[in-house]
């Protein structure tokens, strides 16, 4: 039996600590025989889950960990684990027991056999694949996203929402640079990255309910997923974090009309109605894009949240003076429409707070 390396799999995790020990017991379980390694990726999970992953990597040299502090996300997890390794091929299954370990040899063998596959992808929904004990309204969004990504993916692919899949390490490598790494369906980044559509095959599998933990499944994650896709449709043409930082913009116009004529209705005058309308805007602006535009270096804690607040209403504020500025002067001296110059000055003013808000409000940590 060859010595060298076969398979690496990835394991990305945030609060997953109870689940690590018999993971691994069920990846050594599963893959006796061959060359393998585990390699968790964990967001400095508070409940210690690179620790636990640790213990056992003492005693199993098979086990790594890598532990990222300060940045969050499933798919950004799951590239660095599968750019860490030198196996030839790499695999990525949950940490929460839900993906069936013992088809990771079959995923192995049809690779190694079939020197033109790309990618062996778990699927739930071939003939002998299953969702398990979800319930109805889970199988019916579960079907709309499905529907969703077929628009942008390269392949007919069964399960395209699959987060259990093996693929050759060097194609991971090759478009690591280009991929999104936005939300959590790696395999759909990686589908939809490749100029040249990527071979695969399917295996069925049942997806297993959790036992220990709790899902991560929530709307956040769901937005996510809207994102990314709208990051493969329309990103080359408008960047998804500054299309998002936009449409927050927009949203935060409502909160200061909203603001100033409530103010106005009990009495203030213009000027105080205006400055809480603008400081209304600036906060819920702030709150929104902490939470989804950035949220793998949202800022958390009440220091780092007032530090950001404050230099965000700085950037806004003076961001505000530039579209005020601009608009005034394509209005005054290039007889320009007050449409036009209107719309100028608006695209000037988030151009800035884009760019000034990315660098010092979300990037200084």
């Amino acid at each position: 039996m060859s010595d060298l390396l076969e398979i690496a799999v990835v394991i990305p995790t945030f609060n997953e600590r109870a689940n690590v020990p018999t993971l691994v017991a069920k990846l050594d379980q599963a893959l006796v025989g061959r060359q393998w390694e585990a390699i968790f990726v964990d967001d400095d999970s508070p409940d210690g889950t690179a620790d636990a992953a640790r213990e056992l990597a003492r005693l199993d040299r098979r086990v790594r960990v890598i532990q990222r502090i300060g940045r969050r996300g499933l798919s950004s997890a799951c590239i660095e684990g599968m750019c860490a390794t030198a196996a030839p091929v790499v695999a990525v299954i949950d940490g929460d027991l839900q993906h069936d370990e013992t088809l990771l040899p079959a995923m192995l063998d049809l690779l190694q056999r079939d020197t033109e596959l790309d990618v062996v992808v778990g699927s739930r929904f071939v003939a002998g694949g299953g969702t398990g004990d979800w319930d109805r309204d889970r199988v019916a969004k579960s079907a709309f996203a499905t529907k969703l990504s077929r628009r942008v993916l390269k392949g007919d692919l069964s399960d395209p929402m699959s987060g259990f899949f093996a693929i050759r390490t060097d194609h991971v490598r090759r478009l690591a640079p280009d991929l999104s790494a936005i939300g959590f369906k790696i395999l759909l980044d990686l589908m939809t990255t490749s100029s040249e559509p990527l071979r695969f095959a399917e295996l069925p599998y049942t997806f297993r309910l959790r036992t220990e933990g709790e899902s991560k499944l929530d709307h956040v994650v769901a937005m996510e997923y809207l994102i990314a896709l709208y990051d493969r449709m329309f990103g080359h043409v408008v960047p998804v974090r500054f299309a998002m930082f936009s449409g927050i913009g927009v949203l935060g116009v409502g909160v200061h009309m909203g603001v100033l004529g409530a103010a106005l209705s009990l009495g203030a005058d213009f000027l105080l109605a205006q400055i809480l309308g603008a400081m209304s805007a600036m906060t819920f602006n702030f709150f929104l894009n902490n939470t989804l535009t950035y949220r793998e270096r949202r800022l958390k804690g009440f220091r780092k949240l007032f530090d950001g607040w404050v230099s965000f209403c700085i950037v806004c504020s003076v961001g505000l003076i530039a579209n005020i500025g601009i608009a005034a002067f394509l209005h005054d001296f290039r007889d320009g429409s007050a449409a036009g110059s209107a719309l100028a000055g608006i695209l000037v003013g988030a151009v800035w707070n884009y760019a000034l808000s990315s660098k010092f409000t979300w990037g200084r940590y």
